[in-house]
């Protein structure tokens, strides 16, 4: 007899729903990762500029920057003219080059 494939999953999901909070809270997440992404297609930009285009507070765009940096969806590129920030741009991902 085979087992109905996905049935521990629906089993699971009927047994333990996740949470509207946490679903809303995904649903946010994501947005906020692919707005950064379509404002770092731009041009780079540091976290300041970020913050400011995206009207999000600087440590939230930073959160989410460190994300992306760590998954390899954005890379840093050079320094600010002060030395204080970082151009974050988003990561070439070995595209033919020749």
């Amino acid at each position: 007899m085979e087992a109905e494939k996905g049935k521990t999953a629906k089993y699971l999901k009927a047994k333990r729903p996740v949470p509207k909070a946490v679903t809303e809270h995904l649903k946010y997440f994501t947005r906020t990762k692919k707005a950064l992404i379509n404002a770092l297609k731009e041009g780079e930009k540091t976290v300041p500029q970020l913050a400011e285009i995206l009207a999000l507070p600087a440590d939230e765009v930073m959160y989410h920057l460190m994300s992306l940096l760590k998954y390899g969806f954005v890379e840093t590129g050079e320094m600010d003219d002060m030395d204080e920030y970082f151009y974050y741009k988003v990561k070439d991902h070995g595209k033919d080059k020749s």
